[in-house]
């Protein structure tokens, strides 16, 4: 399993406390310091079933300077927002969690987090 976190984030530290507590096995990917690159982004959004703008945290200060929330949402502006995420990773929501069968969730509730552990 995997785990992408930001250290600073609440929701990330939640899910490590909640995998630890569940005795699970895992590797942490610093994302901010390791950015994903446009080809995991899409295989991220793939096994999530989501599209980049679901995965977008639109509340971000360069989300505004980048002017985002103006961005289209149509298939032919996904190259646009997973080349934001990919060149500013603060954008992408967090954790995002695949287990070892390539089940991912972006696991902001321990609910979701605990839906890889089944």
């Amino acid at each position: 399993m995997e785990i992408w976190i930001n250290p600073a984030c609440s929701k990330c530290s939640s899910a490590l406390s909640l995998l630890d507590a569940e005795g699970a096995a895992y590797t942490v990917r610093r994302y901010l310091e390791e950015p994903p690159t446009a080809d995991e982004l899409e295989q991220v959004l793939r096994r999530l079933g989501l599209e980049p703008w679901d995965i977008t945290r639109t509340g971000e200060p360069i989300a505004a300077e980048l002017g985002i929330a103006s961005w289209g949402r149509e298939a032919g502006d996904r190259c646009r927002w997973i080349a934001a995420l990919a060149a500013h990773p603060i954008l992408i929501q967090r954790p995002i969690i695949t287990a070892d069968d390539g089940t991912t969730v972006v696991g902001r509730s321990p609910d979701a987090v605990r839906s890889l552990l089944a």
